[in-house]
């Protein structure tokens, strides 16, 4: 047990020494500080293992240990994560096409050298027998002697150790397979918590608006949540590639206004897409477990049809009491390829699949909500058709620290430039419905956060959002509202565009959604609609900074 736990503290936690040792390596007290915060690393997990030395359970039960410390250690290697329980709650929501994007030589490499030569050791010995009360003496002598030495070292190295972790939080993240066993066990007590048999009601006052009493048309707004883009590679923030020229035009040409200064409520999709359509603000919680319904809940109970489409691994439980889809149920020729679809797809038989809801409801108004694939890494090569690839040439691998940094921004840009791609068509289906008398048609995207590539080491995202990069909070948005809209709304377009560039957040889209539909509830905060100030009668109503910028 204490040679596993040996192996555990230094092989499986080179991340954590290397990271360390570049920290110290001014300080003076390098070795001793390692050497501590190691004394200190090995007595926990050795504790941890002598509870669970049982004849059955301990081989088990370490062979999992040993396998999740080698997988940590490759992801933190190459993409400088941390595990804690927003990461492991992101673990436990992939599905098998992000698993697949994730596998690759290096991973199975690393498996083998860190866990191999553990698990040849564990599974060689045949697991020794003592009787019941002996064994539970045994178990407990073994842990207490391994917390007094983690005690001693603490006390001993405490001024360096201290300060070490106060200065650099991540580093408790990073400590196999430790980081694991708490994420694992906070998000277990969150769920149990937060566990709910139904949902606290929200909006039970719900209702349409004046606009709707005597409508010519009715209001067909698509809500586009973004995946993984970053606002700094966006081309309307003055990014210095091109990489929105559609949506250029749609600026220069058609009233599409960017709003340049907004921040996400998390930095992983687990969190974001549940705050994004959450009452409340990431301060109250929305970042939190769902206590309660959400934007869908309130629209769809105000008489509205409401359908949530997706090309991602899921809607995270928002769109459970709204008709849903997946746009792999209906493969697209030539935009789906081993059940994985470019965000195109989406856009293929839309007209029919709104036609195919509630028809009372869709007289009334329709809201859409895509989620993207967007820009979802590792593998951004995939996120493009090699027809929309300005940038080249582009790293294909998902070791991205093997790849030249100028590859790896092509890749990326790549998917954005897509994603520009894929809003402007769906800008135009809008315009073509609006044209048309058909519906008086709006567009919101946002994304759900922002990606790092390789500033300061970090890689793809999911730090937790106290010690998040900027690259990883601060993300692009656009609205479009047709002529018609902004009539039934009395939306001032010049307004909107000046009061654009405002900060803004997440907090602000359950809101602002609802505003865009008219509906008045007493859970709606007109000072959190962004639209609001530009429109008829609500000119004073400042658009407020979200608590999460």
């Amino acid at each position: 047990m204490w040679l596993v736990a040996l192996w555990l503290t230094v092989v499986g936690n080179l991340p954590l020494w290397q990271r360390v040792a570049s920290l110290t390596a001014d300080s003076g007290h390098q070795l001793p500080q390692l050497l501590g915060l190691g004394v200190l690393v090995l007595a926990l997990i050795a504790a941890l293992l002598s509870l669970l030395n049982w004849p059955r359970v301990f081989r088990p039960v370490a062979t999992l240990l040993v396998l999740v410390a080698a997988a940590n250690s490759y992801f933190m290697w190459q993409y400088r994560v941390v595990i804690d329980p927003s990461m492991m709650a992101n673990v436990a929501n992939t599905d098998p096409r992000e698993v697949r994007d994730l596998l690759s030589w290096p991973l199975l490499v690393t498996l083998a050298g860190v866990a191999g030569p553990a698990l040849w050791w564990i599974w060689r010995r045949a697991p020794g027998w003592h009787p019941p009360l002996r064994q539970v003496g045994r178990n407990l002598a073994g842990a207490l002697l391994a917390l007094a030495v983690a005690a001693a070292a603490l006390m001993a190295g405490y001024q360096g150790i201290a300060s070490l972790m106060r200065g650099h939080k991540e580093l408790r993240y990073m400590i196999n397979p430790l980081n694991s066993v708490y994420a694992s066990a906070a998000l277990a007590v969150n769920a149990g918590t937060h566990a709910v048999t139904t949902l606290e009601p929200v909006g039970t006052d719900a209702k349409l608006g004046a606009s709707y009493a005597a409508q010519a048309r009715p209001p067909l707004v698509v809500f586009v949540v973004g995946e993984t883009a970053r606002a700094q590679n966006w081309g309307l923030n003055g990014y210095a590639r091109q990489t929105t020229p559609s949506l250029a035009q749609w600026q220069a040409n058609d009233g599409l206004v960017n709003f340049p200064n907004v921040t996400s409520c998390g930095t992983n999709t687990q969190v974001s897409v549940p705050c994004i359509f959450s009452p409340l603000s990431r301060d109250e919680g929305g970042n939190e477990t769902p206590r309660s319904e959400n934007l869908l809940d309130v629209l769809q109970r105000a008489g509205l049809a409401v359908l949530w489409l997706d090309n991602q691994s899921g809607c995270k439980g928002v769109c459970d009491r709204v008709p849903h889809a997946q746009a792999s149920e209906q493969p697209v020729a030539g935009l789906c390829d081993g059940g994985e679809c470019l965000d195109e797809a989406m856009l293929s038989g839309l007209d029919a699949r709104i036609a195919a809801l509630d028809p009372e409801r869709r007289a009334r108004g329709v809201v859409l909500v895509m989620h993207q694939m967007g820009s979802h890494g590792p593998a951004y090569h995939k996120r493009a058709p090699e027809s929309k690839k300005p940038f080249q040439p582009e790293c294909r691998s998902v070791t991205l620290s093997e790849c030249p940094a100028d590859q790896l921004l092509n890749a990326y840009d790549n998917s954005i430039t897509y994603t520009d791609h894929f809003l402007s068509e769906t800008l135009g289906w809008l315009k073509q419905h609006a044209a048309a008398g058909r519906f008086d048609t709006g567009l919101v995207y946002v994304s759900d956060h922002g990606e790092s590539l390789g500033e300061n080491g970090l890689f793809l995202h999911g730090v937790p959002y106290a010690l998040a990069p900027v690259q990883q909070k601060h993300v692009p948005m656009v609205s479009w509202l047709s002529g018609g809209l902004q009539k039934r709304l009395g939306v001032d377009a010049g307004c909107l565009r000046e009061r654009a560039a405002k900060p803004a957040s997440h907090d602000n889209m359950f809101h602002s959604v609802l505003g865009l539909m008219d509906v008045t509830t007493s859970v709606r905060q007109p000072a959190l609609d962004l639209f609001a100030p530009c429109a008829g009668g609500a000119g004073a109503a400042p658009v407020s900074a979200s608590p999460a910028g």
